[in-house]
């Protein structure tokens, strides 16, 4: 538990990360609990209400975008942990800014490849934000406040 208050705060890239998990968490959530909005998920394939097989993937989704905007906007996590984290995290957006961008649907065209080009820009400068590199954990583990 000490680890969590020794950790540094998040960064402004970090917060911002956070606010936009935070938007994708609530559309998927909005989406597992059946809402119409299909032609903006998983390419439009399915407008209206997702299927019950696609409405738990949503659901899946949202816990997991969750847990990603508290290891980005929060001292949850312990800077070592934060920094692979948000670093993988920023890969698998490139990977969804590009499944967006080639999406059929014009919705998700249109809204979420901005959202995951963002988040991976925000996430990559929080994750080599300078609270978080190996000097600046040692200043966070020992307390001297100098690396």
């Amino acid at each position: 538990m000490s680890r969590t208050t020794n950790s540094p705060s998040p960064s402004a890239a970090g917060r911002v990360a956070a606010a936009l998990l935070l938007v994708v968490a609530a559309f998927q959530a909005a989406l597992a609990a059946g809402a119409p909005l299909g032609e903006a998920a998983f390419g439009g394939a399915r407008p209206g209400v997702l299927p019950d097989t696609l409405r738990v993937s949503s659901a899946i989704a949202a816990v997991a975008y969750l847990l990603l905007a508290a290891v980005a906007g929060t001292r949850w996590a312990g800077p070592a942990v934060r920094r692979r984290v948000l670093t993988g995290a920023a890969g698998v957006m490139v990977v969804g800014s590009i499944v967006n961008l080639a999406s059929p649907s014009f919705v998700e065209r249109m809204i979420w490849t901005p959202v995951t080009v963002a988040l991976v820009v925000a996430l990559w400068h929080a994750a080599r934000h300078g609270s978080l590199s190996r000097a600046s954990r040692s200043s966070v583990a020992f307390g001297s406040g100098q690396a």
